[in-house]
């Protein structure tokens, strides 16, 4: 088992959540139930996530709750740049979010490679 508070990829991925619930306090009340609703609850998923399969009793079973973290990042990615392509987020904006994302879905691979590779 893992302490998930220890575990970089945890601290980094709930240091994004505030920033995908303010960026989406400006979209249009229309999409309270379309993509904000989407963006906020694959972002608290990644931690979330993250959380719960530190708990697991093997790694292998930790994996797969990383791969959910993961396909998570992965929504967020297309849903920032459907925000961005109807005008509800500025390219600056987008652009740092994604670089911020980017950065967790290599840590969250690194993570995968490493607990598959001690596996062996």
């Amino acid at each position: 088992m893992h302490n998930y508070k220890e575990l970089e990829i945890w601290k980094a991925s709930v240091k994004f959540c505030p920033k995908i619930y303010k960026i989406t306090a400006i979209f249009p009340d229309s999409e309270r139930f379309g993509l904000i609703s989407q963006l906020t609850r694959a972002v608290i998923s990644i931690p979330s996530n993250i959380a719960e399969g530190s708990a697991k009793s093997s790694d292998k079973h930790f994996l797969i709750f990383l791969e959910n973290s993961l396909g998570s990042c992965y929504e967020i990615e297309t849903q920032l740049f459907v925000s961005k392509d109807l005008g509800y987020i500025k390219e600056s904006d987008y652009e740092l979010l994604a670089n911020e994302l980017s950065s967790i879905i290599k840590m969250i691979i690194n993570f995968m490679k490493y607990l598959q590779n001690k596996s062996k």
